[in-house]
């Protein structure tokens, strides 16, 4: 008889965000003259900019005609997007990366994921707490933890590193020696983040004792403060001990269409083994590449065009989050984020539970956020607000939540 992967039954309930959505249309099945506002996933709103819709007609024209169709993509994706990706991305801000250490995907979620499919099973993993859950939950699955504890709310085997109010939400340096480090940042859920100079603190740490750090980025571009590096190779020794996880879903509104990519350092070994070629052989054999047309539209992010449409989108959702930051700030509420990161973590009033809130909230006002404790335990205590919303229902939810 066949068996199952039983560490998939470690795992408590179901994903987050799919029990938030479940309790959302339980709400609205019941009420459904209620007008609710979603501030609680972080998907985009705004139509993808028009340079990319261009390319994107462009592309597709293209897969109409014998002479220009495409079929299979190359395996680390195609030259123009990654070269493009290259000089853009890391050469405009100092940094050499190679093309052929820039692997294009369908998304940073799902490299976030795979790429524990080079690691061994034994490796000790250290995350930040709160976290973004599937950092943790791909690691149980894959066998890198012991049972989940309850009354913790932690799985056993893995190092969580506290983010507080406390430590301005930013981890320290762990006592119990890790080998794979997690860092998001700017960081989801806390819509926080670090100086370069901390940032060097943890590549010093990482080279120091022969840990990885897996990096992602997918909130680079909303990046306002100077001393904040905008891709972790900005530190020195980062390409020996790094893996940079990127995305195209929030700087340019591809979370429908799918586009991401890894960078992966041919200077990256472990012993005499190199990730990059690791990486490279799991990329090719189970993976057939992101269709033509969503890279096609990918490299138009990075033209003249492109960037200024996609920098103005990005404006707009920073606004927002001021408008959220600013309005519950007045309101008396304890709110950080929202200045590098579309982010907002707001401290529960009256010393509600996160799940209490979240039911108070859809209840009396009809306003969607994220309870903080299913970002971990030390999320307790806290909601996350996006601001990726419209600019009309963010303000509009702002007011509801200023008036209970």
């Amino acid at each position: 008889m066949f068996s199952i992967n039983e560490n998939y039954l470690k795992l408590p309930g179901s994903y987050l965000f799919s029990t938030i959505a479940k309790k959302v249309a339980a709400y609205q099945s019941e009420n459904p003259e209620a007008k609710v506002i979603r501030l609680g996933i972080g998907d985009v709103t705004l139509p993808l900019a028009p340079a990319v819709i261009k390319a994107l007609h462009g592309a597709v024209d293209e897969m109409g005609a014998a002479e220009t169709f495409k079929g299979y993509a190359p395996d680390l994706g195609y030259e123009f997007l990654r070269s493009t990706i290259a000089e853009n991305d890391y050469r405009a801000r100092g940094v050499q990366i190679d093309i052929d250490e820039i692997f294009v995907s369908d998304g940073a979620k799902s490299d976030s994921g795979n790429i524990g499919d080079i690691f061994g099973q034994n490796n000790k993993i250290a995350v930040c707490d709160p976290v973004y859950p599937v950092y943790v939950d791909t690691n149980v699955m894959a066998g890198r933890s012991g049972l989940y504890d309850p009354d913790r709310g932690l799985f056993d085997g893995i190092i969580y590193m506290p983010c507080t109010a406390e430590n301005n939400f930013i981890p320290e340096l762990p006592a119990e020696k890790p080998d794979i480090i997690y860092l998001c940042f700017p960081n989801n859920p806390t819509g926080t983040t670090i100086p370069k100079a901390e940032l060097q603190k943890w590549v010093d740490y990482a080279l120091q004792i022969g840990a990885l750090i897996i990096y992602d980025a997918a909130y680079e571009a909303y990046i306002a403060e100077d001393d904040v590096a905008h891709t972790i190779y900005e530190c020195e020794g980062a390409k020996k001990c790094a893996i940079e996880l990127r995305s195209f879903s929030k700087n340019a509104g591809f979370t429908g269409t799918r586009l991401g990519f890894t960078v992966v350092p041919k200077d990256l070994k472990c012993g005499d083994v190199s990730l990059n070629s690791l990486w490279a052989r799991r990329h090719g054999t189970k993976f057939n590449g992101a269709p033509y047309i969503v890279q096609a539209a990918g490299a138009a992010v990075y033209s003249e065009e492109g960037k200024k449409q996609t920098k103005e989108q990005i404006a707009y959702y920073m606004n927002n989050a001021k408008v959220i930051r600013e309005g519950l700030a007045d309101a008396g509420f304890e709110v950080y984020g929202g200045v590098n990161a579309p982010y907002i973590w707001m401290k529960t009033p009256q010393g509600m539970s996160s799940w209490d809130f979240f039911d108070y909230l859809l209840g009396k006002v009809q306003v969607v956020g994220t309870p903080g404790s299913g970002f971990g335990p030390h999320g307790e205590g806290y909601f996350r607000l996006t601001a990726f919303g419209s600019a009309q229902s963010t303000l509009e939810a702002v007011g509801r939540i200023r008036n209970l």
